[in-house]
């Protein structure tokens, strides 16, 4: 791992530390009262066509700030009315000026189900997400051995979580199969440089049996670009950049649904 992400962990892990301090028994009496997820996978298959989800963003590490005038419930109530099959929300306040707080309020706000995007290494996070509101979380392969990534994902569907696992390599395809995704993520960027390469798909789902929901992330911007990881076999997107960066409510949604019809 670079020293960029191992940063990241670092930061993740001391968060845990701090979500160690709560109460366990009151965790577990929240999540027993809780109201079952909405079925992410289940919404990805809907899809007539090509599935997105679309991503409420405020900034990125790379990018900066992508947008100032941030506000996530009417992004998400955007998404929603035209057509995104899911929405994710980042909820990193460190690197990505998320918040859990975000989450929730789109959870409230629109009635798709909601990815919880992260950097998850603890039970604790995925007790966190639920209770937010979140109906599926993300796993980055990269960061966990394959035992304690199947730990992560076993734990997230126990307490009702779709989990959706992300890969950057061919090398990794094995250990996140192994996990049992409800989704599998083909992320175009490299996680040592930084850069994007839709090849990436290209390279990767020749590894994926068709039977796994596979997606792509980073780096689709257009119809145009939608339609090759298509032609590559994934059945859906992950965008979030590019719908942030569109413009007005109603250039967003021309965007997003351009991005379906593939």
């Amino acid at each position: 791992m670079n020293e960029f992400l191992n940063r990241i962990l670092l930061t993740k892990e001391a968060e845990v530390a701090q979500l160690r301090t709560r109460d366990t028994q009151g965790v577990t009496v929240e999540l027993s009262n809780l109201p079952p997820c909405r079925g992410f996978l289940a919404q990805l298959e809907t899809a007539p066509q090509f599935a997105v989800i679309a991503e409420v963003k405020k900034a990125s590490p790379s990018k900066g700030l992508i947008q100032p005038d941030f506000n996530p419930v009417k992004i998400s109530q955007v998404y929603a009315t035209a057509g995104a099959q899911a929405i994710s929300v980042l909820t990193d306040e460190t690197y990505f000026q998320g918040s859990m707080a975000d989450l929730t309020a789109v959870h409230e706000a629109v009635g798709l189900p909601i990815l919880r995007k992260d950097f998850i290494i603890d039970e604790r996070q995925i007790d966190q997400a639920r209770i937010a509101g979140a109906d599926a979380i993300l796993l980055i392969c990269a960061v966990h051995t394959a035992k304690r990534l199947s730990e992560l994902s076993e734990y997230a569907q126990f307490v009702g979580l779709d989990v959706l696992i992300e890969v950057h390599q061919v090398s990794e395809v094995a250990t996140a199969l192994a996990a049992s995704p409800a989704v599998l993520g083909i992320n175009n960027r490299d996680l040592h440089t930084f850069r994007v390469s839709l090849e990436v798909t290209r390279e990767v789902i020749k590894e994926i049996p068709p039977s796994v929901f596979t997606i792509a992330e980073s780096g689709i911007r257009s119809r145009e670009d939608a339609l090759r990881m298509a032609q590559y076999g994934v059945r859906g997107v992950l965008v979030g950049e590019s719908l942030m960066r569109a413009g007005t409510p109603s250039q967003v949604a021309a965007l997003l649904r351009a991005l379906q019809k593939v």
